[in-house]
């Protein structure tokens, strides 16, 4: 079965989410920008959701961390919850 671990940022706007993207893609760190902006728990842990398998996140979500490049930040993703940055640490097929 496929298994991914990921690190996200959850926010309330597109907005928001397009531009702590910016400031990634400028040099921020990730984890330093999950820390400080994003709403999930996981933000604690600059994001880290660890390992999960296919099918254990919303489908959205889903979708992006089991098809996106390992390692790149992928984009306002929108979900039930907001808007996600969405970057995929290790992933098994």
């Amino acid at each position: 079965m496929a298994r991914a671990s990921a690190r996200h940022i959850l926010v309330k706007t597109e907005e928001q989410c397009n531009s702590l993207k910016s400031e990634i893609e400028n040099g921020a760190s990730f984890a330093e920008i999950a820390q400080q902006h994003s709403l999930c728990p996981s933000g604690k842990q600059g994001g880290d959701l660890g390992e999960f398998g296919r099918g254990q996140m919303v489908k959205e979500f889903d979708t992006v961390v089991f098809s996106a490049p390992v390692g790149e930040v992928q984009g306002p993703v929108k979900t039930q919850f907001g808007y996600h940055l969405v970057e995929v640490t290790k992933r098994s097929d």
